[in-house]
């Protein structure tokens, strides 16, 4: 059992049958009352992020959450097709409610993370990073580089995603998938 003490940065714990990770925690105290820790909580199966104060007293079950590596087949409509890596038989969907903004950088075939929760896939993990080409990409005009300026490009997945003039058609980029931002230039695409 996890005390309210126990509640760091990281730990993943059981709230009203729900698996719940602590994105921040710090203690308070208030004048003549118990210590309090203040929690920011996502759970783990909707996304919901949220403010929680929990105090002296309060226990809780750990959570055991496993990541398992899955390959992902295809997507139609809402639904998100996936398979065991190593089982190509064992097929399971996840509806876009579950995987959220996760859709726009999935790659057919791609190998990721599946989160588990009582034997039960909750979500998937991207890596932070990905590499993805660049399949439309207006020109930039000349003179519009003096400030930084950015263009929309829509990736192999379907995203669009703000980027520097120079990049073009067929170059591959590298995305963050926390943020949906361009991070830089991996190979220069063969123009047609």
């Amino acid at each position: 059992m996890l005390t309210h003490n126990d509640l760091k940065k990281g730990v993943q714990f059981i709230m009203d049958k729900q698996p719940c990770e602590v994105l921040e925690s710090s203690p308070i105290k208030k004048a003549q009352s118990r210590a309090i820790i203040q929690t920011r909580i996502k759970n783990l199966i909707t996304g919901a992020i949220y403010d929680n104060n929990f105090h002296q007293g309060d226990s809780f079950q750990e959570a055991k959450i496993e990541r398992k590596e899955i390959k992902f087949l295809y997507s139609h409509r809402d639904k998100f097709f996936f398979c065991e890596k190593e089982n190509p038989s064992k097929r399971f969907e996840l509806t876009a409610e579950i995987i959220r903004d996760n859709a726009k950088f999935l790659k057919q075939n791609e190998i990721i993370e599946g989160v588990y929760f009582n034997d039960s896939i909750i979500n998937i993990s991207l890596p932070i990073k990905v590499q993805l080409k660049v399949t439309q990409s207006p020109p930039g005009l000349m003179g519009d580089s003096a400030q930084g300026a950015t263009k929309s490009v829509e990736l192999e997945t379907g995203a669009e995603i703000n980027v520097p003039l120079f990049i073009e058609e067929n170059d591959i980029i590298e995305v963050n998938t926390e943020t949906g931002q361009y991070v830089k230039r991996t190979e220069k695409g063969a123009q047609n």
